[in-house]
């Protein structure tokens, strides 16, 4: 009978994870002492018990039970507990200074308190009163140990250089951790990007992509095959497991269909990276935007002529070709309110400065005039004749010349009619400025361009049909508004403003995009 009446009322809980605690026996009882189940306690995260039982992993609404046991929280003093793992380059500087801004904002201290060379603990407490809230625990090493932590139980929280692999994906769902690919098992933290350095002096100021990625591949090898002196290229790179040496591989020499050269010297940090490279006149290496250092940076080119420099906008954009997003990944687990608070708060206009002032490239949507826009109009007026239509160009400017475009732009994985990482995000950024009336009154069009591969009608039907997908998955992320109320459009010029040079699959990808214009 007690089994019939536990399985009745576990019926009506939810299926969830939370953060990981002692695991020891527990009760919970119902106020009428009616249900009774019994169990190990696996978590608490300040609303929800996390127990496994003889009916499987059940997690109960803690206000409608009682707990007796020794494990059994203080729920008059809970202190939310989450663990973060992975990357040093999101978790030394960018998590620090946002905890710290979140602490300040809610009116709590925050204590920073090392413990050994990878590990550190926040330590939340409200200032009025003292009282400990939360423990923040970090582990930053690299992303391939982030998500090594998450899959055993010993993270809430990866910080990711790159995205997740099939494998880790594969792995998260076997172990209950749901889908880390969905929009709310992800988000992108902040932005950056992988910018080839030289030391100061050099005369090469450009490079392609694919030079590059020959360059890294030991296909090319001397200095003066680049335009520089006669003297032999020194490589250099983050450590394998680094997350900005995995999106090298990823997004650089896989579309390339090379692989990395083995006579790479390695870095186990960007700063050592760089000054390496600084202080070797013959060395080129792969680094992260936030942190140049003293380095030369290189101007991506094509054969065509366009060139794409590394900048806050470009990146925003991702008309900068190598943009890195910072990824946190969630796994679908409860976590405590704090922690659910906090992440809220990532999100917020006022980590967007936070983000910006630690190095980063902010997600803070901004408004790009056409004037400041020339070098694109240059490039699409250099075409006409070619692959451009002289009508389309001057449709293109009496149309978008009285708007302004956004950073917030939307590009497509590699043979792929589905959104990239990035992209996703700023779906998500999108709708919620929607909602909360940022546009109001004013006009909004979805954009779509496409490259110059094929017949132009063909391209324009295509980039349209796009713009049409952009906007519906930004319609059905509003849940809370309804968009014909407001004044939305779809339009698209095709490859009549190209941003980079069709000859290669990179630049292919960065001309297939949609682009969103305010008026």
């Amino acid at each position: 009978m007690l089994v019939h009446r536990a399985a009745k009322f576990a019926a009506f809980f939810f299926l969830m994870i939370a953060s990981p605690l002692a695991a020891q026996d527990v009760t919970l009882t119902s106020p009428d002492g009616s249900v009774e189940i019994n169990g190990t306690l696996l978590g608490f995260d300040g609303d929800f018990y996390r127990l496994d039982t003889v009916y499987g992993e059940l997690t109960v609404d803690g206000s409608g039970v009682n707990c007796e046991g020794p494990a059994c929280p203080d729920l008059q003093n809970y202190v939310a507990e989450l663990s973060v793992s992975g990357s040093a380059t999101i978790g030394e500087v960018l998590m620090p200074a946002l905890i710290e801004s979140f602490a300040l904002q809610r009116g709590y201290s925050a204590e920073r308190k090392p413990i050994d060379q990878t590990h550190f603990q926040y330590s939340l407490r409200r200032k009025a009163d003292n009282t400990l809230l939360g423990r923040f625990d970090f582990r930053v090493t690299n992303t391939d140990e982030g998500f090594a932590d998450l899959l055993a139980n010993e993270a809430d929280i990866v910080m990711s250089l790159r995205e997740i692999r099939l494998t880790e994906e594969r792995r998260a769902k076997e172990s209950g951790l749901g889908d880390l690919t969905e929009a709310n098992r992800s988000r992108v933290l902040a932005l950056d990007a992988m910018v080839p350095i030289t030391a100061p002096g050099n005369p090469v100021d450009m490079i392609s992509p694919a030079v590059l990625a020959r360059v890294y591949a030991g296909r090319v090898t001397n200095w003066k095959d680049l335009g520089g002196p006669d003297a032999p290229i020194s490589l250099h790179l983050r450590d394998s497991k680094s997350g900005l040496s995995q999106s090298v591989q990823d997004r650089l020499m896989t579309p390339a269909g090379l692989v990395l050269d083995s006579n790479i010297v390695r870095h186990t940090s960007n700063k050592a990276l760089t000054q390496a490279v600084t202080n070797d006149p013959f060395a080129i290496g792969i680094s992260s935007y936030s942190e140049t250092g003293n380095a030369d940076v290189l101007v991506l080119t094509g054969t065509c002529g366009f060139s794409l420099r590394a900048g806050r906008v470009t990146i925003k954009t991702e008309d900068y070709p190598l943009t890195a997003p910072m990824f946190l990944y969630i796994p679908a687990r409860r976590l405590p309110k704090l922690a659910r608070e906090f992440l809220t708060y990532t999100r917020s206009p006022s980590a967007q400065i936070v983000i910006r002032r630690a190095g980063f490239v902010d997600q803070a949507p901004e408004e790009l005039s056409i004037n400041q826009q020339g070098d694109r109009f240059a490039n699409a007026i250099s075409l006409i004749g070619t692959e451009i239509n002289l009508n389309d160009v001057k449709r293109l400017v009496n149309v978008l010349s009285p708007m302004k475009r956004l950073s917030t732009s939307f590009r497509f994985r590699a043979g792929s009619s589905a959104l990239d990482a990035q992209s996703l995000s700023n779906v998500q950024q999108l709708a919620r400025a929607i909602e909360t009336g940022v546009y109001d009154e004013r006009a909004i069009k979805f954009v779509g361009f496409s490259d110059g591969q094929g017949p132009s009608d063909t391209n324009r039907r295509i980039a349209e049909q796009r713009a049409r997908a952009v906007f519906s998955a930004v319609r059905k992320a509003a849940e809370t508004v309804d968009l014909d109320d407001l004044d939305i459009s779809v339009d698209a010029f095709g490859e009549a403003l190209p941003m980079a040079c069709d000859d290669s699959a990179w630049g292919r990808q960065v001309n297939r995009r949609v682009e969103v214009w305010v008026r």
